[in-house]
Formats: C-alpha cells, sequence, structure tokens
C-alpha cells in the first residue's frame, strides 16, 4: 500500500492524497459506507458503485466471524469475491463490537472471551486469532485488536486500557510478519490510538503507534458519546504527532459537520453507520441541511429530494414520493434514503478534496458547516 499527499491547506490542516491498494486507488479525504456483515444495509454492490461511487466499504471482523464465518469465506476466496465487491476493503477487528458486549465480555490479557449475540455461544478474541480471522476475510487495510474505553472513564482505567491496547499491537505486529495472505493481493495493518480524553495518554499513545511504522494509522474511541469539543481537541493532537507521510483514519466519526472540521485538524478517512441508520428513520442530509421527512411540511412536496446533489436518486425522486415510502414503511424508501444520504457523504468529501486542491478551503469549510448543521 502507498499513500502520497498530492495538495495542503495553507490555512488549516486539510490535505488531499491518493491511498493506493491492489484493490484500486482511494482519493482522500475520504468517506467509507459501513457494510457490517458484507453488505451495506439496503444497497445493492452495484448502486454502491454507480450512484454513490464509493471508493472503499467496510466489513466486520466480529460480525463476519460468527456469520457467514471464516470457512465459507476462504471457500469463495475473501469477502470481495464473497459479495462480488472489487474495490478496496477495511475491516473493523472487532474491538469496538466487543466493547459494546459489555454485559457478556471478559477482558483478559490475553485476549476478550464474549458471548455471540446470535446465540450465546462463547468465543474468545486474541490479537493473533483476530489477525488471522482478517487473513481470512481478506480485507485491504485490516485493524489491530483494541480496547475502546467508553466515555466517561477513569483515567486510571483508561490507561490501563491503553497500555493493553499498545501490548495487544505488538502482538498483532508479530502475528502479522509471520504469516501471509490467504489471496493474491497484500494486507496492511493499522494500529489504533486509544487513551479516552487523557492529553498525556493521548500523545503517549500516538507516539507508540507512530514508532510502530505501519502502513497507516488510525484513531479510536472518539465517537462514544464524548462532547465534540473533546473529540476535536484529541483529534488536532493526535494528529501533531501521527506522521505526515501515513494516512489517518478516525474511527466512526460521525456528522457531516464532524468530517468537515476532522478534515481540517488534518484527517483522510471516515466511516460512520449514521447516513445509512438515519435513512431508514427518515433523516436526510442535504447541500441545504438537514430534512426529516417524516415531517407534514414535506408530504405535497414535489421537488427533487436534492437537485443540487446531482445523481439519479436525489434528482429523480420527490420529497413527498420519498415521504410517502418512509410513512408507509415501504422497503423502497429505506432504499432510496441511503443511496441519497450516501451519495452525498461521498459528495461531501470530495468537494472538500476539490477545495483543499483549489485553496479555497477553508473559506467553503465554514460556510458548508453552517448549512449541513441546519434543520430544514
Amino acid at each position: 500500500m502507498k499513500f502520497s499527499v498530492i495538495g495542503k491547506d495553507s490555512s488549516s490542516s486539510a490535505r488531499a492524497g491518493v491511498l493506493s491498494t491492489d484493490h484500486g486507488d482511494i482519493h482522500t479525504p475520504i468517506f467509507m459506507p459501513v457494510g457490517t456483515a458484507g453488505s451495506v444495509k439496503a444497497l445493492h454492490q452495484r448502486e454502491l458503485e454507480n450512484d454513490v461511487k464509493a471508493e472503499i466499504i467496510l466489513g466486520n471482523t466480529y460480525h463476519l466471524y460468527l456469520r457467514p464465518g471464516t470457512e465459507l469465506l476462504e471457500k469463495a476466496g475473501g469477502l470481495h469475491a464473497f459479495i462480488g465487491w472489487t474495490k478496496p476493503i477495511l475491516t473493523d477487528s472487532g474491538g469496538y463490537q466487543v466493547y459494546s458486549l459489555s454485559g457478556t465480555r471478559k477482558i483478559k490479557e490475553d485476549g476478550v472471551t464474549f458471548k455471540s449475540h446470535i446465540d450465546g455461544s462463547k468465543h474468545t478474541f486474541t490479537p493473533e486469532n483476530v489477525m488471522d480471522i482478517q487473513r481470512s476475510i481478506g480485507a485491504d487495510i485490516i485493524m489491530a485488536f483494541d480496547e475502546c474505553t467508553p466515555y466517561p472513564c477513569e483515567y486510571k482505567y483508561a490507561k490501563k486500557s491503553m497500555e493493553l491496547t499498545h501490548r495487544w499491537l505488538d502482538q498483532c505486529i508479530h502475528r502479522i510478519n509471520e504469516t501471509n495472505p490467504r489471496y493474491s493481493y497484500q494486507q496492511s495493518l493499522f494500529p489504533i490510538v486509544q487513551g479516552s480524553v487523557y492529553k498525556d495518554l493521548r500523545l503517549q499513545s500516538a507516539e507508540y503507534i507512530a514508532s510502530k511504522n505501519m502502513d497507516g494509522n488510525a484513531i479510536g474511541g472518539l465517537s462514544v458519546g464524548e462532547p465534540h469539543e473533546n473529540m476535536y481537541e484529541m483529534t488536532s493532537l493526535v494528529c501533531s504527532v501521527l506522521p505526515q507521510d501515513k494516512p489517518r483514519y478516525l474511527m466512526g466519526v460521525g456528522t457531516p459537520e464532524n468530517i468537515l472540521e476532522c478534515i481540517a485538524l488534518g484527517i483522510d478517512m471516515f466511516d460512520c453507520v449514521m447516513p445509512t441508520r438515519n435513512a431508514r428513520n427518515g433523516m436526510l442530509f442535504t447541500t441545504e441541511g438537514i430534512i426529516n421527512i417524516r415531517n407534514e411540511k414535506w408530504k405535497n412536496d414535489l421537488t427533487p429530494i436534492d437537485d443540487a446533489l446531482g445523481g439519479y436518486v436525489s434528482t429523480f425522486y420527490s420529497k413527498a414520493y420519498l415521504r410517502h415510502l418512509i410513512i408507509s414503511k415501504e422497503i423502497l424508501g429505506a432504499q432510496i434514503a441511503s443511496i441519497h444520504n450516501l451519495t452525498f457523504y461521498l459528495w461531501l468529501v470530495k468537494e472538500a478534496r476539490k477545495h483543499i486542491l483549489n485553496g479555497t478551503f477553508i473559506d467553503w469549510k465554514v460556510g458548508m458547516v453552517k448549512k449541513v448543521s441546519t434543520r430544514l
């Protein structure tokens, strides 16, 4: 994997780059649709490629391990072949999912024992077998196994957890170095910076992660309920330490406003379930602001969902029709809304990239943050 910064904004830390993998190039800053179990909810792969124009999607180690399982994925030739997706894939290590199972998991030095949310069966994730599972899944970018701390979190626990994450990282790197990819392409391991909202811990973690000189780096634990001000402060701090010549991935973030502000802080890669989850509930992100399509005010509005956005779905279907579908609980409503929201998210990061390269990013960002935060 190679990463090249091809342009920087003179008034912020925003940058535009190209991340090259064996499954194609990714133009940063980029938003990655979440396909947890090998499917971005309510979308066909051809819609992801042709309408949304996604350049990379996510899968999740925890979910794919439980179902359909690594044996079937290996038989299929990896996740790319199994789902019919020819572009890059990133897999989360499952650390966040294990974090969310706080009532049914036990964290120890050698890993985490947890119960399946599907049938209650017991399983164990270790740094080594999580690397093996991600070898079997076959994503282009794989994440180190980490512990994601909750918010709020006491300093003592945050420090202990961060140190455990660092020890696990060393084991992940060792396992990756002693094994080979299962398929005919390379995989890149990204370590994850932790440390909750404590400056000294975040600095310590960023320095430790940077010292490993991996292909890219991620920042975790900043989409777990902390105030946005803390997110921005920690992100800025970590970006000041992480190497300039490596891509930076802020995990699980977030709203359009969050994305724009964090691009300005130096982040290159984002993911979040928000555009698809909110779409299924009738919340639309548009170039002029946020729409709750369930509201009565859209009942007779026959104008396109978002003419300025372009794309078939956003310009062909009316707000009134989409509202009718959502209110009627028609599956097509969730599909149209999901395609639209993801199209908007990809449009947003591509516009940011364009303005970074044109030297107009900050002025554009200030105006756009106001728009995307407005409820229409």
